[in-house]
């Protein structure tokens, strides 16, 4: 006998077993299989109607408890992610491919919230097929992730096409058509009050979406705001971290400029109270920006260039050449020019060239130009603060040349009033010119050659300047009436006649007469030997001779024979040789030059020829044409003679002598 004969009413143990397993079951089980288990009881059918309706309330509830287990097991993995990746798009792809699982949808995406633009952007989707679903935009407001946005409450439909509760976009429309979703359930991801991004879920077909499901993907809208939260937090604090680092840098850079600057500022005072000149001023300025310094002079002629932070210079202008060894010729020289104008007009550096890393800034005093400096970038980048320091240095170079210029004129004048003394009527004055020279370092017993300088009257205190350079500082120069006179050491006339002609020749640019003549005794013979100085310096023109380096000696005899008058020379040769030259200028002839040639042959008709590559025959027709205009005695010998001069001062004069 069993327990249920035993017991009217009772179940057995192996059945409440079977039911249990049942219940508990992973596997589907269907109605037909619990009735099987009761059948052959003796139950009332009520009784078994009510026992199969517990055991399918105990299996649902077994259902929902394993999958929240699984969820739970999902979510707990998560987390552990979240704590190992630092890689946000892998962690949202996991996200989204858990929740994808779980939730059992179709397709599953996130959409990420840009503040910029407060649209929606899709950044991670796992099942879809449309090519324009990844990366779509939603519009603020628009579609169902613009009521999640707002709300910021979960929000679904069953069907998308009739949804109602939100405002359709025709692109967003087409997307979700492509991909044939119907039914849509979409969660905030919040960070705080602030939706970061949605998550959503959808199927391809109508579907009421139970709360276990929006609870579950509510979880990973969770978690995945977390990993966008985060990533933002850490970009906002790398940002931080590079602004901080950036600030710290620019402060360092400008503590640095400003140290250099006042190092310049220091060293730049020390040389105005020590009397430095612009190569020591750019010197310092090289030194202390790692840059190399071209000195412009007011031409814009390269004067002296540092070879960077050491120092070191390299003088005198660079024919045919810019300031820098990089670029040659009139466009970079035309460059510099409106670099300079430019820098004139404002006041402060320039570029040489737009957006160009060298500097050019003006060296001015008033509206007076006086040089430029180019500064060509090194080591150090040109700031705010090196372009003031430039513009200081530049301050500085005009000073510095203002009072360069000061002291010439001071020391020019005081050597103008010793020669002005020298040259004076008044013996008294004479007489003490030696004592005040050697009070000035001079030794008049030194000075042994005398240079007469002519020019036009506006060029003369320029010229006399530029002289001063080539004379030194034990000699003399000044204007006196018409001239500039200077008085040297070098015991050679002639070079140093040379030597003022190149100074001031190189300076001005303009012919220039210099005439040296021998010193004998100062002060003594100074006036003697400055009115032979100036009878040949007057001579010389009437010679053609009007830019060159001469001596009294060497133009003695047309000194003496004309004086000091220039048209007295004109009129002898005319007076002599007019027929000749007129014939030859009419007629393209060769007389002139036959006659220098038999004169200075020695009367010789054969040797003449020789030395004009002529034969006799014509050499003698050339000079019966000559005596038919000089006249049947031209070769008289006193008459000869003064032909003989004037056919030299022609050719003196710089009369073409051509065949």
């Amino acid at each position: 006998m069993n327990a249920a004969s035993e017991h009217p009413g009772a179940v057995p143990v192996d059945t409440v077993i079977g039911l249990l397993d049942v219940a508990g079951a992973e596997r589907d089980v269907d109605d037909a299989e619990i009735t099987e288990l009761l059948a052959g009881l003796a139950l009332p059918s009520d009784a078994v109607a009510r026992i199969g309706d517990g055991v399918r309330r105990l299996r649902a509830r077994s259902q929902r408890w394993r999958r929240r287990g699984t969820e739970l097991t999902a979510l707990s993995s998560s987390v552990r992610e979240l704590a190992q990746l630092r890689d946000v798009d892998v962690l949202l792809e996991r996200l989204v491919e858990r929740a994808h699982d779980l939730v059992g949808t179709d397709i599953t995406y996130l959409s990420e919230f840009d503040v910029r633009t407060r649209e929606l952007r899709v950044r991670t989707t796992l099942g879809t097929v449309a090519p324009t679903f990844p990366g779509l935009r939603v519009p603020p407001g628009m579609g169902l992730a613009g009521r999640v946005a707002e709300t910021r409450l979960p929000s679904w439909t069953s069907s998308y096409f009739t949804m109602d509760q939100a405002p359709h976009d025709p692109q967003i429309d087409a997307t979700v058509a492509a991909e044939g979703v119907s039914s849509l359930l979409g969660v905030p991801l919040l960070a705080g009050d602030e939706v970061i991004g949605v998550l959503f879920a959808g199927n391809r077909i109508e579907h009421t979406f139970s709360p276990e499901e929006i609870s579950l993907l509510s979880a990973f809208a969770d978690h995945a705001a977390v990993v966008l939260q985060t990533a933002r937090l850490l970009a906002r604090t790398r940002d931080a971290a590079e602004e901080t680092r950036q600030a710290y840098d620019q402060l360092a850079r400008h503590v640095e400029a400003m140290e250099r600057a006042s190092g310049v500022h220091s060293e730049l005072t020390a040389l105005v109270l020590r009397g430095g000149d612009a190569t020591a001023v750019a010197d310092a300025l090289g030194k202390a920006l790692r840059c190399r310094v071209t000195i412009l002079d007011a031409d814009l002629v390269v004067s002296a260039t540092t070879a960077g932070t050491d120092g070191a210079r390299d003088t005198g202008p660079t024919p045919g050449a810019g300031p820098s060894g990089a670029e040659t010729g009139a466009s970079r020289d035309e460059a510099v020019r409106r670099a300079v104008d430019e820098s004139r007009r404002s006041g402060r550096c320039v570029p040489l060239r737009e957006a160009g890393r060298d500097l050019v800034v003006a060296v001015v005093a008033g509206r007076t130009l006086l040089g430029a400096l180019v500064l060509e970038q090194g080591t150090v980048e040109f700031g705010p603060v090196e372009r003031r320091t430039a513009e200081r240095a530049a301050q500085i170079t005009a000073l510095l040349s203002l009072k360069q210029d000061a002291l010439a004129e001071a020391e020019q004048t005081v050597r103008r009033d010793l020669l002005a003394d020298l040259l004076a009527d008044d013996p008294e004055r004479r007489a003490g010119v030696t004592q005040r020279a050697q009070a000035r370092g001079i030794h008049t017993e030194g000075l042994t050659s005398l240079v007469v300088v002519s020019l036009p009257a506006e060029l003369r205190h320029s010229a006399a300047r530029a002289a001063g350079q080539a004379v030194g500082p034990r000699g003399l120069i000044g204007e006196h009436a018409d001239w500039v006179v200077a008085l040297t050491t070098e015991p050679d006339p002639a070079t140093a006649a040379g030597l003022v002609h190149s100074a001031v020749r190189r300076a001005l640019g303009h012919p220039v007469l210099a005439v040296g003549t021998f010193l004998r005794e100062v002060p003594d013979d100074v006036r003697g030997q400055v009115e032979a100085a100036t009878a040949c310096a007057r001579v010389l023109p009437a010679l053609g001779i009007t830019d060159t380096a001469a001596t009294t000696d060497e133009y003695l005899p047309y000194t003496a024979l004309f004086g000091p008058g220039e048209a007295r020379v004109e009129a002898f040769v005319r007076e002599l040789l007019g027929p000749v030259l007129d014939w030859d200028a009419e007629r393209g002839g060769s007389l002139l030059v036959t006659l220098a040639a038999y004169l200075d042959n020695r009367l010789s008709p054969v040797a003449t020829g020789r030395a004009l590559h002529l034969h006799k025959n014509t050499v003698l027709q050339r000079l019966d044409r000559i005596g038919e205009l000089l006249g049947d005695r031209w070769q008289d010998a006193e008459r000869l003679f003064r032909i003989g001069v004037a056919v030299r001062v022609a050719r003196v004069g710089a009369v073409r002598l051509s065949r």
